[in-house]
Order: structure tokens, then C-alpha cells, then sequence
């Protein structure tokens, strides 16, 4: 039986092959929840019975998307999750320690061929690992932390073949929006979508991170990058699709000719070329969240702001993605750059991205972004206009005080 890299993950975790449309039950490598799911799931987990986690050193717990606490009601939601650390002795990512999405393959937690769970929609972002990743409910992760195991219905898979190479500006954030305006936001619903040809397989580590990120704004139960290239600091096995292995949907796209895109409210599928809106004002820019605040991109962002200042009436806000980029970005000066500029920085985590705090804008203001979805109220105010770019457009228009293009 020919098999796509879905199937043959879930076939080595469930212990026999698998085709699209079994059902299977199978071992996990890993889980991990944040502050918005982690009291769902400790709760979901004592309802259980549950009195002692099934592998303590493999549940991670993190603190992100409102850290630090904003109030007293997620203080003791945070305290909730330290306590429970404790007795369990499970992993806990404390404030400003970063973005889970960053920290489970920062400290590889999750690595290439593994079938992982995380409570946050964001989790197929470790195909870029060429792992298995998918989002649960807080309900279901309890189960797992209580047994190790999970049931699914094996996916039927997307394969999107992607060649050319990008021109200079151009990055890999343009490209899943592009992809996203292909296929829009339900395009690949319950499906896993595979990523591959020659633009994938030259993209670094952070760039398929963007790629695996997004594909859960098509409405995927996963994103797999094609491990061709895959540059990591370990040892590791890859796995790749057979040959004549069968999927639902198989696209071709050239885009040696792309231009820098724009996600304009209220959808990530609402793409058009960066031409069609030179010149829209804007108040508010952010580079941060799990899709595109990794080192490469804060570089991208000090090349376009290096000596300059922002627009008058424009505020920059950066999130960086964990305190190891952080501190890598300060060690190699990208951080003085940014800061002399006009950027502001705070906490790693999610912040402005969920519309937690630290962050939201004011009714009627123009925001330009780097994050993955822009519905209406997604950064905390409906009345506000969100649009998506990568982190040089972001900071190209917070440099001219209009949506403009990196160069």
C-alpha cells in the first residue's frame, strides 16, 4: 500500500498501516496546552479521575497568550497551571519564557516523525518538523494526559507542489498567503495538506514554520513539509510520501513571479498583490505571534528599519517569539537597531495577536500585521481593520506610515 507521510506516521503510531477514512487509535509523543486551554484540560483531567499523568516528561504547560496576567481572573488561572506543574511534575513555561508553538521545537519537544497534540489551533506548525501535529480540544487533551493515546480518523491529503524562486522581498509568509487565496479558508478542511518542490525544499527551519503555521487557516487538520533540506541541530529520520501515494487534491504553483501579499479584513483568504494597496494609512504595526517573530524575521524587519525612523503617529509593537530570540537578537544587535527606530517591545507571547492585552487597537485604526488571521475582533477590537503582510512589509509601512512594499 502506497502511503502519504500522514499515513505512514499514524501507521507507525498505531501499530499497523493505515489508509484516508480508518479510524485509529494511537500513541502520542507528546501534548502540550497554554493558559487560554491548560484550565480547561486540568479540570477536564481531574473530572476523569485522572491522579497522575500517563508521562510527566512529555505534557508540557505554557504560559502565553495573556502573560504576564492582566487581571486577577487569569492570575489564578496561571497560578492553577503552576500548582498542577508542580504536583505532577510536568513542564512549565513560565511568563515571557515565549510562544509555545516556538518553544516545543526551540527545545525539541517535538521532533520529525512524531505525532504530537497540543490544545491551540496553531499546533500543525511542527510539520515543519516533518512531524504530525495536529489541534485538540481541551476535553480530549485531558484524556491523552491521562493515557498517552488519542483516536482520529486518518486525513485524506492535499498535495501542493510549490517551485521557482522567490524574488527578493519576497518571503514565505507572501507565499502561504497566496496559497490561502487559492485554496481560501476552507479549503482543506479535515484534510493534511503536503507542502514539497523546489521553493520548500530551500526554505529555512523558521520559513516552514510559517508555512505549517498557516496551514491551519486552510481549514487543515495538518500541515507536513516535505523534509528535503530540513537543516536541524540533532539527528533525526525523515519521512516522505511514496511515490504514487494517493491524495484528494494535487496543485501545482510557479511562483517565481510573485509579488508581496496582503490579507485584507476580515479574512486571511481575502488576498490581493501588495499593488492594489499602496498608499492605505495605517496607525498600528505588530511583528509577533507563532507564525513570523522568529530571529530571520526580526532581521528582515532591522534590515528595512536600520538608521531610520518610524512615521510620525505610527506605533511599532514586537513581540519576539521566545526569550532565546530575544536574546539572540540582542547579542547580534538587531534588537538597538529596532528600538532606535521607534519599535516597542513586550513579553514574549501572544499578546496583541488573541487580542489579550498589551496591544489592542483603537476603533476605526488601520493595523498592519504579521500574525495568521485577521476575522474581525481577532486583536481584541471589531471595530478595528486588520491586515496581514510579512514582517518587512509590516515594517516597511510602519516606516512610511502606509501599506508599501519592503524595498
Amino acid at each position: 500500500m502506497k502511503q502519504t507521510i500522514s499515513e505512514k506516521i499514524i501507521s507507525k503510531h498505531t501499530g499497523k498501516p493505515v489508509k484516508a477514512g480508518d479510524i485509529a487509535i494511537v500513541h502520542v509523543d507528546g501534548v502540550m496546552a497554554t493558559d487560554a486551554t491548560s484550565p480547561f484540560a486540568i479540570k477536564a483531567f481531574r473530572e476523569m479521575g485522572g491522579k497522575k499523568l500517563w508521562d510527566s516528561k512529555k505534557v508540557s504547560l505554557i504560559i502565553d497568550h495573556a502573560s504576564p496576567a492582566p487581571n486577577e481572573t487569569v492570575a489564578n488561572l496561571h497560578k492553577l497551571m503552576r500548582d498542577f506543574s508542580a504536583e505532577m511534575g510536568c513542564r512549565l513555561y513560565d511568563i515571557g519564557e515565549g510562544i509555545c508553538h516556538q518553544l516545543m521545537v526551540e527545545d525539541a519537544h517535538v521532533k520529525p516523525g512524531d505525532l504530537f497534540l497540543g490544545a491551540d489551533s496553531h499546533t500543525p506548525t511542527y510539520g515543519a518538523l516533518n512531524a504530525f501535529a495536529i489541534g485538540v480540544g481541551s476535553t480530549d487533551l485531558a484524556a491523552t494526559m491521562l493515557t498517552g493515546k488519542t483516536w482520529l480518523k486518518v486525513p485524506k491529503s492535499i498535495k501542493l507542489t510549490i517551485n521557482g524562486e522567490l524574488r527578493k522581498g519576497v518571503t514565505a509568509k507572501d507565499l502561504i498567503l497566496f496559497l490561502l487565496k487559492e485554496l481560501g479558508v476552507e479549503g482543506a478542511n479535515y484534510q493534511a495538506v503536503e507542502f514539497t518542490g523546489e521553493t520548500i525544499q530551500h526554505m529555512t527551519l523558521a520559513s516552514r514554520m510559517v508555512i505549517a503555521n498557516m496551514s491551519s487557516e486552510m481549514g487543515a487538520k495538518t500541515g507536513l513539509v516535505d523534509p528535503t533540506g530540513l537543516e536541524l541541530w540533532y539527528p533525526f529520520e525523515p519521512t516522505f510520501a511514496d511515490k504514487d501515494a494517493e491524495y484528494i487534491r494535487e496543485l501545482s504553483f510557479d511562483v517565481s513571479a510573485l509579488r508581496p501579499q496582503i490579507a485584507k479584513p476580515h479574512s486571511p483568504e481575502n488576498v490581493v498583490a501588495i499593488d492594489e494597496l499602496k498608499g492605505t494609512k495605517i496607525n498600528y504595526a505588530f511583528i509577533g505571534s507563532c507564525t513570523n517573530t522568529r530571529l530571520e524575521d526580526l532581521h528582515a524587519a532591522a534590515d528595512v528599519l536600520k538608521g531610520k525612523q518610524l512615521s510620525n503617529g505610527v506605533r511599532l509593537i514586537i513581540a519576539p517569539a521566545s526569550k532565546r530570540v530575544f536574546n539572540d537578537a540582542l547579542k547580534d544587535g538587531t534588537i538597538e537597531i529596532l528600538s532606535s527606530a521607534g519599535a516597542t517591545f513586550i513579553t514574549s507571547g501572544c499578546g496583541p495577536c488573541v487580542g489579550s492585552h498589551l496591544g489592542v487597537p483603537g476603533d476605526g485604526e488601520v493595523v498592519i500585521s504579521s500574525t495568521n488571521r485577521n476575522f474581525q475582533g481577532r486583536m481584541g477590537n471589531p471595530k478595528a481593520l486588520v491586515y496581514l503582510g510579512s514582517p518587512a512589509v509590516v515594517a516597511a509601512s510602519a516606516l512610511a506610515g502606509e501599506i508599501v512594499e519592503p524595498e
